[in-house]
């Protein structure tokens, strides 16, 4: 029997599958945020709109699916998968239609909240499991993670562009088609899964739940996503507002200021992410970037009145968000147990969206009661709350998530095969789960004796 080494490339099936998937992501995502950089000023144009219900608006979407993501996902494994994405994504149009036409504040919030009920995530990454090897899973989630990431910095810069063009009710109507596109990216491009079943790497198991809700570690770092969303949601309630009535420059011309700082905070990121894992310097790599947010909303507080300063410390704010976005989940993986990684993510998501939910409706009502000046003094302090969390948590131990195929085994077979596993030179945990089938390891891959762990993997040639 033939072994598929963990290096060897994925298959063109398992790229595409890859590839269409993280399209589907990406959809919704640039769906969601394109409004972020305009509908603070667009809000003001609704019956019965307030500063505090405009900031509802952009961040009710974040309460919902911070509900939803999970049982979502849990409901995929008994409905089917691509039952599933399909429902959250005519959901997710649905709500996209609903503020498009409406014309009230009351409205529109009410359609934001439906687009974060068609919660997909858990249930697209469960997917992707499902149709790609054990050995090539954490480089399909890296795809999808890229496209996260692309879509946000697309999003950012076509929002202003598009209320140019077709106003914001258009880009609700756009959602909802990008929407309908996902769902035939789903029903004809992806592939149906031959075994739906449970991927502890991707997915949350319940019976973990308090496991990982008690971890300091994880919790830190759940503190830190539920900041930094709440953070940005806050920052962009009040930014374009700033770069109107402050620096004089029309909504349409927006992305004039987003397009170079995003770009070039997200090339001046790229060396701080290659320290922090190479040079094994993460957690003053991490630590640095939340200070450099603290900066950046401080800059904002003193700098948000002219063009120039508002552009210099968007600059810095892209560069610690680009940043922290990308080491956060890399110490949520190393730090998560290994047979707990996808319960670790899911409760970390949701963080992630209830971090844009609070951020939305504080920053609105901060804004309508104490001006702008008070939503960046609120960003600064919650900064702050943040850096003294991520000062006390420990350096992570570098090791990466390895999943193996053993094939089925009963327990104590199972049990037997962990204390095996343990003893390779680079692994430094191993749980075998019998049901599963699959060995969920952490390892070390620089002393990795890797023939000698496939030795004990049964994969099909």
């Amino acid at each position: 029997m033939s072994k598929h080494l963990a290096g060897e490339a994925m298959t063109a099936q398992e790229a595409r599958i890859a590839a269409w998937l993280a399209g589907v992501f990406s959809l919704r995502i640039v769906g969601l945020f394109m409004i972020l950089p305009v509908f603070a000023l667009y809000a003001e144009h609704l019956d019965g709109a307030t500063p505090a219900l405009a900031g509802l608006a952009i961040g009710i979407y974040g309460f919902s699916q911070a509900i939803f993501q999970i049982p979502f996902g849990l409901l995929s494994d008994r409905l089917g998968r691509k039952r599933v994405i399909v429902v959250g994504l005519l959901v997710f149009a649905a709500g996209s239609v609903l503020a498009g036409v409406s014309h009230s504040i009351w409205g529109v919030i009410a359609g934001r909240a439906l687009q974060g009920a068609g919660a997909i995530s858990a249930a697209v990454m469960a997917l992707a499991a499902d149709l790609t090897r054990e050995e090539h899973r954490t480089k399909v989630m890296a795809v999808i993670g890229v496209s996260i990431g692309v879509a946000f910095a697309v999003s950012m810069v076509a929002g202003p562009v598009l209320e140019g063009l077709i106003g914001v009710p258009g880009i609700f109507w756009l959602t909802a088609g990008l929407a309908l596109g996902g769902i035939a990216v789903v029903r004809y491009c992806v592939p149906d899964p031959l075994d739906a079943r449970l991927h502890r790497d991707t997915q949350p198991v319940p019976a973990q739940f308090r496991r990982v809700l008690v971890d300091p570690q994880l919790l830190r770092l759940d503190l830190g996503i539920f900041v930094l969303h709440l953070v940005l949601t806050a920052t962009f309630v009040a930014v374009p507002h700033a770069l109107v009535e402050q620096a004089g420059i029309p909504v349409n011309r927006h992305w004039e200021i987003y397009l170079p700082t995003m770009v070039l905070g997200m090339a001046a990121m790229v060396p701080f992410v290659i320290i922090g894992e190479k040079k094994r310097r993460l957690k003053q790599v991490f630590v640095g970037a939340v200070a450099l947010l603290a900066l950046a909303e401080l800059g904002l507080v003193a700098f948000h009145a002219g063009a120039v300063g508002i552009s210099l410390v968007m600059f810095l704010f892209f560069t610690a968000f680009n940043l922290l976005e990308a080491t956060l989940p890399s110490l949520v993986a190393k730090m998560a147990p290994p047979d707990a990684k996808g319960t670790a993510m899911g409760f970390y998501a949701s963080m992630q969206f209830l971090g844009a939910f609070c951020g939305g409706a504080a920053g609105g009502w901060i804004r309508g009661h104490y001006g702008l000046s008070a939503v960046f003094e609120f960003g600064v302090v919650a900064t702050l709350v943040w850096l003294a969390a991520a000062w006390t948590m420990k350096n992570p131990r570098y090791l990466s998530s390895y999943l193996l195929n053993t094939g089925p085994l009963d327990e104590s077979a199972a049990a037997e095969l962990a204390r095996r596993l343990t003893d390779i030179r680079g692994v430094a945990e191993a749980v075998v789960i019998a049901s599963d089938g699959v060995a969920y390891l952490k390892v070390d891959r620089h002393a990795l004796d890797e023939p000698a762990l496939l030795a004990h993997s049964r994969l099909p040639a």
